[in-house]
Parts: C-alpha cells; sequence; structure tokens
C-alpha cells in the first residue's frame, strides 16, 4: 500500500502540472488564434491510451509517463512533422504568426508553472501557518549522525549561527541548504558551555548533498514513555508511561538516539532496561524481545519538552509570505544548477529521477507535504523549462529571440537540428537521472 500511495501521488501531481503547463501553451496559442493540433497528457509513440477530437484539437492520454505536449501547426517541435512546412505558410500557423505572439506561446506554460506554484505556496502559508521550535528552546541541544560527526558537529552541542546569520529557528532544512548553496565555511556552536567556532571541511557540501537518507542533526530529547502497548514486552516487563529510560544493559540512554540504538540492536534477546520512575525511584526490569527487537512503547515528542511556536497568516500577509517562498526555492535552483555546473556539487550525487520525487511524496497521504511538492515541482518545471535547450521552452524562446534581435529568422533546418539534438540530450538525462536512482537503490 505504501509503494502504491507513493506513486499514486507522484502521477496526480505531475499530471495536475503537465495538463497545466501544456494548457499554459494551449491557452496562448488558441488566443492569438494558431491552431492546436494534438494535446496529449504522456507521449504517445504507436499508440494512445484514449483519444478523442473537439474542434480542430485531438485530445489524448499516451501510454508513455514522460510528461506531455501540445503539437501547434506550423512549428518544429518534438515530433519532428516536417511535412507540415512544405506547404504554403497559413495565417492560423504559428510561423506566420509575429515573433512577439510566439515568444508569449512559447512561455505560456512556464508562466502558468510559476502563476500555481506561487498560488499554491500563499494558498500553503494562509492555510497551515507556520510552526517551528525557537533554537534557543532547544536546551539540551543537539544528537547527530556520522554526517553530521564528519561536517564537525557533536552530540549536546547547541548551534548559535551558520556563518555569519544567527540560528534563531530550530530548521535543518535551511541548515543544509546554507551550507550547500551560499557557501558557508564556519558554524558557532555552544560546546560544553563555551563558544566554539567549526571551520567546515571542503566537501561538505558535497557531503551534505549525498546525505539525502541521513538525519545530520536533530534535536536532542530524553526518553520518557508516554504510552506502552498492552501484551508487549514493556507491559510484561513492567515498564510504565512516564518512565524515563537512563541505561540500557549497563550502557547509559538518557537520550533518545542512544535509548533506541541499544534496544534495536537485540532481536529475540533480554536486555536489562533502568528507568527512573516517579522522578527519583530508579526501577531496573528486564524484558524479552521478538524478532523486530520492539520494547513496545511510544516516547513523548519534542513539544513536551520544547515550546513550539505557531503563527496564524491572513490572507494579505500570506501572500508575500508565499511569493518570498517561492523565489527562494527559485533561487536556490538556480544556485544548485550552477555549483553543478561549476562541478562544486557532483550531478551523480544531486541529480534524480521520480523515484527520489517519489521518496519525497512519502508512503502515506499528507496534503501539507502533497501541496508543498507539488508547488516546488511547478517551480522547477517552470526554471527547467526556461533553460536555453532546445527541445525544451526555453530553447525555442531562444530561436525567436535570436530573430526578433537580427530580424532573420533560423532556417527550418537549423532548427529541427538542434530540437533532435536538445531532445536526445534530454533522453539521456532521463536515463542518467533513473539510473542514479537505481545505483542507489542497491
Amino acid at each position: 500500500m505504501g509503494v502504491l500511495t507513493t506513486t499514486l501521488q507522484v502521477i496526480l501531481s505531475l499530471s495536475l502540472l503537465v495538463i497545466l503547463h501544456e494548457g499554459g501553451h494551449f491557452a496562448a496559442a488558441k488566443f492569438f488564434k494558431t491552431k492546436v493540433e494534438k494535446f496529449y497528457l504522456f507521449f504517445n509513440p504507436w499508440f494512445s491510451i484514449f483519444k478523442f477530437k473537439k474542434g480542430e484539437t485531438e485530445y489524448g492520454l499516451g501510454w508513455l509517463p514522460f510528461g506531455g505536449y501540445v503539437k501547434i501547426a506550423g512549428m518544429i517541435d518534438e515530433s519532428f512533422d516536417k511535412e507540415q512546412l512544405k506547404g504554403e505558410v497559413q495565417p492560423w500557423e504559428f510561423r506566420a504568426k509575429p515573433t512577439w505572439q510566439r515568444l508569449i506561446i512559447m512561455l505560456g506554460g512556464i508562466i502558468v508553472n510559476v502563476i500555481l506554484g506561487v498560488v499554491i505556496f500563499i494558498a500553503l502559508t494562509y492555510h497551515y501557518g507556520s510552526s517551528y521550535i525557537p533554537n534557543e528552546n532547544v536546551t539540551y541541544g543537539i544528537t547527530v549522525d556520522s554526517v553530521g560527526e564528519k561536517i564537525g558537529l557533536k552530540d549536546g552541542d547547541k548551534i548559535l549561527s551558520i556563518g555569519n546569520k544567527p540560528f534563531e529557528k530550530f530548521d535543518k532544512g535551511k541548515f543544509v541548504t546554507s551550507i550547500i548553496l551560499d557557501d558557508i565555511k564556519t558554524i558557532k556552536v555552544e560546546r560544553n558551555g563555551k563558544p566554539h567556532e567549526i571551520t567546515l571541511p571542503e566537501d561538505a557540501a558535497s557531503v551534505l548533498v549525498k546525505a539525502k537518507d541521513n538525519y545530520i542533526f536533530s534535536y536532542r530529547i530524553p526518553f520518557t514513555i508516554q504510552s506502552v502497548s498492552k501484551d508487549s514486552p514493556a507491559e510484561k516487563a513492567g515498564l510504565k508511561a512516564g518512565d524515563k529510560i537512563i541505561r540500557v544493559n549497563g550502557k547509559e540512554a538518557i537520550w533518545e538516539n542512544d535509548a533506541r540504538k541499544y534496544i534495536k540492536n537485540n532481536p529475540n534477546a533480554e536486555i536489562t532496561v533502568t528507568v527512573l520512575r516517579n522522578s527519583k525511584d530508579t526501577v531496573q526490569v528486564r524484558a524479552t524481545l521478538g524478532d523486530d527487537s520492539m520494547l513496545g512503547i511510544a516516547p513523548y515528542g519534542p513539544d513536551h519538552y520544547y515550546d513550539i511556536k505557531y503563527e496564524k497568516y491572513t490572507l494579505a500577509q500570506s501572500i508575500p509570505i508565499g511569493i518570498k517562498r517561492s523565489w527562494n526555492f527559485i533561487s536556490g535552483q538556480v544556485k544548485a544548477f550552477g555549483k553543478i555546473f561549476t562541478g562544486k556539487i557532483k550531478a551523480k550525487d544531486s541529480v534524480g529521477s521520480v523515484i527520489s520525487m517519489g521518496k519525497m511524496f512519502g508512503d502515506t497521504w499528507n496534503a501539507q507535504r502533497f501541496w508543498t511538492m507539488t508547488g516546488m515541482l511547478s517551480l522547477l518545471l517552470a526554471f527547467l523549462n526556461l533553460l536555453p535547450i532546445p527541445g525544451l521552452d526555453g530553447g525555442h524562446a531562444v530561436f525567436v529571440i535570436y530573430e526578433m534581435i537580427t530580424r532573420r529568422k533560423p532556417s527550418d533546418k537549423v532548427v529541427e537540428i538542434a530540437t533532435t539534438i536538445g531532445f536526445f540530450l534530454l533522453i539521456a538525462l532521463m536515463i542518467f537521472a533513473l539510473g542514479n536512482d537505481i545505483r542507489k537503490l542497491f
């Protein structure tokens, strides 16, 4: 069910984005009285799942789920239909329209994607507001994994600043993206009660790009039992809600991550758990774990120890915040692309396919996460399509802009060759991205 939920979310999101993107081209073409011959969700080489014709346009669903397309009369595109260009130029063809109209038609999909992404982020801000833990409230400091240790962090550190910017909100995403994209060289932390500056290793950005499945660091909290499952090893051993774990098999385990680590490594074994009960009594119990190494207890979450700040926004407040969130995402993608292009970030570590996308959607339905991902993908689709690569909207736009500047139209042969090269480059990129994800899986 998890895989099915992930797959359906990816298909739903991409279908929505493709339909609206191609709808942007379609609407602009229709506005300028340009004939649109086909409007397809997904590609349909050799056959279509279904199709129907309304007016002058054939609408359909293809079987190859790599996007979609509109076929505009009198235009060289991915269909490579050259026969249509042999006849006399007709007033309803793309090639008959003024350059400014052709440019708007080519940018129609990008414009729609940008508007959609901004609207989604505004709506998310208005509906959900924001919640965060003020960094000053994280009194127990952080717990780190091997990646966190590699960049210089240690258990118990309290992060004070990233570069010269104070770390006011406990936001791991902001921390990671700042190091990857903003060339941060140092982090300031409080360690053992004293300020300490960490000089990041030269490969910190690459290390963090690779660490997609690592938590890197998180807030450190005690392991206090909130509930005990019925008939579980914990209940049989006598553990109770409110007990605070302090040792497992004689090892100190006052923090949740330590307790989990020591417990989970003991399938089908008897373990000794020492807890503090009623904040004063030390109690030691023995529990026999099953195949899954689970005790059957649920700990309190961070909101039990730290005050979480919630903020709600009016629609008027949500608009500039949503626009800023959209801009920050786009600017981040531009920076990331620049770092890949200059070799500071390796493409094999950062480029992913629908498999990576599926992981980000998750294997359970969460409306906020789904729409956040859809908004991000809409803006990402706009950015990628704006790249001046033949076969993408940006590549077609470059030819039109060249014509506007030089007053000379590129030959159909040049456009055809460039589009062919761009098409195969895009296919190669998709194969590379898919292969990259498959490599990471195994």
